[in-house]
């Protein structure tokens, strides 16, 4: 068994790979739905208000899928969620799900064709070039910015959630965003669905870390939106989980958690850790 760690740098992992600044937003304000592009390429002001919107198809064969709502005023966007499908559990507690809004590359979710090393896989490295560094991190408290990227305490967790939270969004992810090139991606994936050659390998971020933990598991590209909430309706507050049981299992350490990541025939262990 792996020795257990603790995350001091989550800013390096899940996609913070040749980050860079990207244009200001320039929008007129006005009506934002249907296709976006030199439309998008104006005037954008504080007092404008968008809609986007995102399906999310599974990746990796891991059968997690979802959609996503993000209304935008200013600086400030309030992101729907509703995820189906997600890995279930690490031991008896719920599988977190990091989460971000991406930006500065493509704007598309990778193909399995991203695959290089051949283990039936699309890793973060391989799906960088397509969906780009994170822009945003969709914790469900506290800092939302790229350097929480792998605080998995404070992310979703469990097969089913939904949530909702109003975060901060940067002038160049809201550009990506007005360019169609922002993408939210949820990672983690449950190893039984990998091929034995990624079941048995290491994350490319943290050789600590099984592949599994930090996978690409559900994509989809931000697109302008005329609705303004979810077809299923949001939740009003926080995230809801089909396994919230009060406590918290992390890869890592994010506020003051301890996590072990453990890798073995195919599988993974974490400990268990509860908030103190």
């Amino acid at each position: 068994m792996r020795k257990s760690m603790f995350f001091a740098t989550p800013v390096v992992a899940l996609g913070l790979l040749g980050m860079s600044a990207g244009p200001a937003i320039a929008h007129d304000g006005g009506d934002h739905g249907g296709d976006h592009g030199a439309e998008h390429s104006e005037s954008y002001t504080a007092e404008d208000s968008w809609s986007f919107e995102a399906s999310l198809d599974s990746m990796n064969n891991s059968g997690t899928t979802g959609d996503v709502m993000v209304h935008v005023e200013g600086n400030e966007a309030t992101v729907t969620m509703n995820v189906d499908g997600a890995a279930e559990t690490f031991m008896d507690g719920p599988f977190p799900h990091a989460q971000h809004i991406h930006f500065g590359a493509q704007g598309v979710c990778p193909p399995p064709e991203a695959d290089q090393d051949g283990d039936g896989a699309v890793n973060v490295e391989e799906g960088h070039p397509f969906y780009g560094a994170i822009g945003t991190s969709l914790t469900t408290e506290g800092d939302t910015s790229p350097d929480s990227g792998l605080a998995v305490d404070r992310f979703p967790g469990g097969s089913s959630y939904t949530y909702e939270r109003t975060v901060e969004v940067p002038d160049d992810v809201l550009a990506s965003m007005a360019d169609g090139t922002g993408v939210i991606v949820v990672h983690g994936v449950d190893p039984a669905n990998l091929s034995e050659q990624a079941q048995n390998a290491q994350s490319e971020l943290d050789p600590e870390l099984p592949l599994a933990a930090t996978l690409p598991a559900a994509c989809g590209t931000l697109n302008a939106s005329q609705m303004t909430d979810m077809p299923d309706g949001g939740a009003d507050t926080g995230v809801g989980t089909s396994a919230e049981n009060g406590t918290g299992v992390a890869l890592g350490v994010g506020g003051g958690l301890l996590a072990a990541a453990a890798l073995g025939g195919g599988a993974f262990a974490v400990r268990r850790a509860v908030k103190a």
